[in-house]
């Protein structure tokens, strides 16, 4: 038996009335995000709450009744591998480095993430390579040591790489064993604070990285959000994913370690109703943006975070993305075969998370305007892939959901929002711009 991810539950997990549920219309195919798993069954569910939710959203704010909600397969499929449609002046960008790929190993097989600089340092030094070792040197150290002791090994210098593991595996790990005591997202209501007029614009300050908190951000400014990511200047970013995921946002950079730019920070976020996170737990909490101190200095505000592998166990504090969260929690055993492991057709646990983190924050807002007070939501990779991965047992879809644009950083081809209902938005008001080049203001 095959578990078939369902809007209904994730609806009722962001506190969503039922009644509105016969609002959404699906249109499938059978050839959409093919898979052993049930993924292209996740990201309707996940785009179809999130749609559900803004079209909620939207019926407050006008008065009128919430319009009905379409979730297109096609649109899924190609919006869920958005960065392998996207073009810059007709060039493709380049979505893995040389070493971020699967191992052989003594004992299994080892996937590592060094993408960015300092993730590929890190991995060289716990390696022992130098700078110009190639694929074939490494692949032939690994071939000689353990997956497991080259994962804490690697985890130690501060990088990134996880074991190869079946679902009974990340079941008896510690880690797998705490994340399947957890739901799909924890909802908190918080505090005190007068109800949010409906008809302000809703600021949101993007504090995220690669991948799922930016397509939560890119979807809030979809629906109208202000939206200003937040990065800061000695932390590097890969143009290529900033122009897929930069949207209809603005971006600056700050350093919260010197004096000017904090007092523009705390500016921001006095005038901000959102803030998310997508920063390994802890990292932040030392600049006092943990969650709980957000919401103590901004009452009314919804925090919203998400981390690979949740902010509870012994990998809590660990650094990870869907590509590792994959490997770890038995998905690439499943999507595999017995000669090498396999993998999702998209990065859909950094996709349909991003559209639950929009979700949760649109039906926030849309409980604020009655309520009040502060909200916390919580999110982890691990905890989509366990949904995803629960009672498992052993034509061109992009054809008209593409578009192009000219913008600063080149002209782009990009892949449409999937979120879509009657009246609404279907594209973005403003391309992405230059990374870290907006004034830390609101518009």
């Amino acid at each position: 038996m095959t578990h078939a991810p369902d809007t209904a539950p994730v609806w009722q997990a962001l506190g969503g009335d039922p009644a509105l549920l016969p609002r959404i219309a699906y249109r499938t195919r059978a050839d959409a995000l093919p898979a052993r798993l049930p993924v292209v069954e996740l990201a309707r569910a996940c785009v179809g709450a999130c749609a559900l939710a803004g079209a909620e959203w939207t019926a407050a704010r006008t008065g009128r009744p919430v319009p009905a909600v379409t979730v297109d397969d096609a649109a899924l499929d190609t919006a869920f591998t958005s960065e392998r449609h996207l073009l810059i002046d007709g060039r493709a960008p380049v979505n893995f480095a040389p070493l971020s790929r699967f191992w052989r190993t003594a004992d299994g097989w080892l996937r590592t993430h060094a993408n960015y600089p300092h993730h590929r340092a890190r991995l060289r030094t716990a390696l022992g390579v130098g700078d110009d070792a190639t694929v074939d040197e490494v692949a032939a150290l690994l071939a000689g040591r353990s997956a497991y002791e080259v994962e804490e090994t690697v985890y130690a210098a501060g990088g990134l790489a996880v074991a190869l593991r079946t679902p009974a595996q990340w079941a008896a790990h510690p880690q797998g064993a705490a994340v399947a005591q957890r739901p799909l997202l924890t909802r908190e209501s918080v505090g005190e604070a007068d109800p949010r007029p409906v008809a302000r614009p809703v600021r949101v300050l993007d504090l995220t990285r690669v991948l799922a908190g930016p397509v939560a951000t890119r979807t809030l400014a979809l629906l109208g959000a202000d939206v200003l990511r937040v990065d800061a200047p000695q932390l590097p970013e890969d143009p290529d994913a900033h122009a897929d995921t930069g949207f209809g946002k603005r971006s600056t950079r700050l350093d919260l370690t010197d004096g000017v730019d904090r007092r523009t920070f705390e500016e921001l976020l006095a005038g901000a109703d959102v803030v998310v996170t997508g920063y390994r737990p802890g990292a932040l909490d030392r600049f006092g943006l943990a969650p709980e101190a957000l919401v103590e200095r901004r009452p009314g505000l919804v925090v919203a975070q998400v981390s690979a592998w949740g902010a509870y166990g012994p990998w809590g504090e660990r650094r990870g993305f869907d590509s590792l969260v994959q490997v770890a929690s038995g998905i690439a055993a499943i999507e595999g075969s017995p000669a090498a492991p396999g993998a999702l057709p998209a990065q859909a646990l950094d996709h349909g998370t991003g559209y639950l983190i929009a979700a949760a924050v649109l039906r926030s807002l849309t409980e604020q305007a009655t309520r009040g007070g502060s909200r916390v939501l919580r999110f982890a990779l691990a905890q989509t892939a366990g949904w995803l991965t629960a009672g498992w047992a052993s034509g061109d879809l992009a054809a008209g959901r593409l578009a192009e644009a000219d913008a600063a950083v080149g002209r782009l081809r990009y892949a449409l929002p999937p979120v879509s209902f009657d009246g609404g938005p279907t594209d973005w008001e403003r391309p992405p711009g230059v990374w870290g080049t907006d004034e830390a203001a609101w518009r």
